[in-house]
């Protein structure tokens, strides 16, 4: 393995050991792949990366030919779709038909349909070009990582799909779990290795249903089997574990994402899409159905009921910090010159002036079980579409209902890696605005957390319990930190700084007792303006497997996946694991070097390198 030329001064012996230290792991791997002795080690080179992105975080292609009127462009098979935002401007009526789908059988507009891209290109910009590259950029950067430390071209594996597709279409329509099987099977015979599994946001829980479904295909004494041969460790990076209340948020009155649209457009997109309620919050006292119909019950419709334990209904909002969903709704007196609420359809928010509104709150049982868009009805018609989507796609599923909780995937090796201590939405209030669908709700308030307490953007009170932490700006802390329900009753913690560090702020607490159920937080002081990554780890509750949790001081849901300090944990993380003598389960967290040119930056206060040189003419 040729190594970066890292250079240092010749009195500047703690640098050098700090820069040895930190890439010691990576260049110890020359023994592994050059032993001669025979001995057979693990190499590294044989294993490859299976990136699963998120919700919207794959490109779509039109595949149909549309003309666009009074707009000098038009869309041809191949044309970008999502996300094009020259189009987007200047036609976007057009590029709507390319996007909505049906909302009762998720089929294409009659006059255009889009698919997604393939490869490596799917994943890293999803509009090119000099000014909108860069805020479109998602993989590019973890490619660009990669590339600079030789990974081979074939050992990096997108997986894209239709995220607006619900998990039972992305199979029915485009065998996508058929095509991830293979593309794992392939894999380890083009390399000879099992593969690493870095998922994003939803791409976990697309990678969760595959696991689900993948139970159905194979037979269950070879089921775990598979998965040793196949799968090394499995990255889950800000999972949505208990859903997300941003979710509820696009539901309802519609969210841009910067996107140069109104919020009601926004909404209407997004409620065709079934993919959308895959992210709905739901409680993590409740738990659907194990049984497998496919199996029992070919070709009838069933519903995964929920059985719920008695914390559901003797604790408040289901396990969240606060009361998800508080709506008001015009009370509306049944006399002749007032009509009944169940008379009351798309014109009710005409009525209001009949009576004073009422204050309805749904807790996240409540979301993902449908009563929220069942109340919502009379109120709501759109909502029809959402209940359907919500029993046919996800409570009725034959493989999961996936609006339950999580339970620690059969992989020997599971890392949890999300962003903390960022103010997060996690409730919303709700009233009519007296518009038609599908501008017909305004947000009158949101509840945050942030940083262990909540916070109302109005500044009136509510009732709530804050998580021990905030979440990561878009996913609330306690469905991020699900994971860590997963870690045994023994768990070592580390803190250290995120920046390059000798060792000296380290922070560690071993065998710390944690109770199934309750959260882990760990008792460890915080120095100003610096930011911290805390690492649970165990790898003793289950012989064989590793299980860990890092959390990532105000680490961007979003951005995560371009930090690079992220990147280099992963880094020599994956170095350890291929280490032919390491000893230790986990790497070393005591000294973090830069392993690239990159990493070196110029301290100003010091007026030298953070590490290495003391002139800009060299590298560190």
């Amino acid at each position: 393995l040729e190594m970066p030329p890292w250079r240092f001064r010749s009195g500047d012996l703690a640098c050098a050991m700090v820069i040895a230290v930190a890439t010691a792991t990576a260049a110890s791997v020359v023994v592994a792949a050059g032993a001669a002795d025979g001995e057979a080690e693990f190499d590294y080179r044989k294993l490859s990366g299976i990136i699963i992105p998120g919700f919207a975080s794959t490109q779509l292609r039109a595949w149909s030919v549309l003309d666009c009127p009074y707009s000098p462009f038009d869309f041809n098979p191949l044309d970008s779709v999502w996300l094009d935002s020259t189009k987007l401007f200047s036609a976007v009526n057009c590029w709507l038909k390319c996007m909505l789908l049906d909302p009762y059988n998720q089929t294409d507009h009659p006059e255009c349909k889009s698919r997604p891209d393939s490869g490596l290109s799917a994943i890293t910009e999803l509009d090119p070009g000099y000014i909108t590259g860069p805020l479109s950029s998602i993989w590019k950067e973890w490619v660009k990582w990669c590339v600079d430390f030789g990974i081979e071209a074939n050992a990096i594996i997108a997986v894209p799909y239709d995220w607006r597709l619900p998990p039972s279409m992305l199979e029915e329509r485009d065998l996508y779990f058929h095509k991830l099987k293979l593309t794992f099977e392939i894999a380890l015979k083009l390399r000879g290795g099992p593969s690493l599994v870095f998922a994003h946001s939803m791409g976990n829980n697309v990678f969760r249903y595959f696991l689900e479904w993948l139970k159905l295909e194979i037979a269950p004494k070879h089921y775990i089997q598979w998965l040793d041969k196949h799968i090394h460790a499995y990255f889950a990076v800000g999972a949505p574990l208990l859903g997300s209340t941003e979710s509820v948020r696009a539901t309802l009155s519609g969210t841009t994402s910067g996107l140069p649209i109104t919020e009601g457009t926004a909404r209407l997109m997004f409620n065709s899409f079934a993919a959308s309620l895959w992210l709905l919050p739901f409680s993590k006292y409740c738990k659907a159905d194990n049984v497998y119909w496919k199996h029992f019950f070919e070709g009838k419709a069933h519903i995964n009921r929920q059985q719920c334990d008695e914390m559901e209904y003797s604790s408040d909002n289901s396990g969240w910090p606060t009361t998800l969903v508080s709506i008001e709704v015009p009370t509306v007196r049944g006399t002749d010159a007032y009509p009944s609420i169940m008379d009351i359809t798309e014109d009710i928010t005409s009525n209001m002036e009949c009576g004073k509104p009422t204050l309805l709150s749904f807790s996240a049982r409540e979301v993902s079980d449908g009563t929220l868009f069942k109340t919502m009805l009379d109120y709501d018609p759109q909502s029809k579409a959402l209940i359907h989507q919500l029993e046919k796609y996800y409570q009725g599923d034959p493989v999961l209902n996936p609006l339950t909780p999580w339970e620690r995937p059969p992989i020997k090796n599971v890392f949890c890696i999300y962003g903390i201590d960022t103010k997060t939405e996690v409730g919303y209030y709700f009233a009519p605005s007296g518009k038609p669908y599908p501008d017909n709700w305004i947000i009158t308030d949101v509840i945050y957390e942030f940083e262990r307490s909540l916070l109302s953007r109005s500044g009136h009170s509510f009732s709530g319990k804050p998580n021990n932490s905030s979440g990561d700006g878009t996913v609330s802390y306690n469905s991020l930190s699900w994971c860590k329900q997963w870690l045994g009753p023994k768990v070592n913690i580390t803190r250290t700084p995120q920046a390059e560090h000798d060792g000296s702020d380290l922070q560690t607490r071993m065998n710390a007792e944690h109770h199934h159920g309750e959260d882990l937080f760990p008792n460890m002081t915080r120095a100003p303006h610096v930011k911290y990554i805390t690492y649970y780890e165990d790898a003793e509750s289950i012989p064989g497997w590793r299980t860990a949790v890092w959390e990532l001081d105000k680490a961007n849901h979003r951005n995560i996946v371009r930090m690079p300090v992220v990147m280099r944990e992963l880094w020599l993380e994956m170095w350890h694991d291929m280490h032919p003598h390491s000893k230790s389960k986990f790497v070393t967290k005591a000294f973090r070097g830069p392993l690239r040119h990159e990493d070196c930056h110029w301290d100003y206060a010091k007026a030298r390198y953070t590490f290495g040189d003391v002139h800009l003419g060299m590298s560190c």
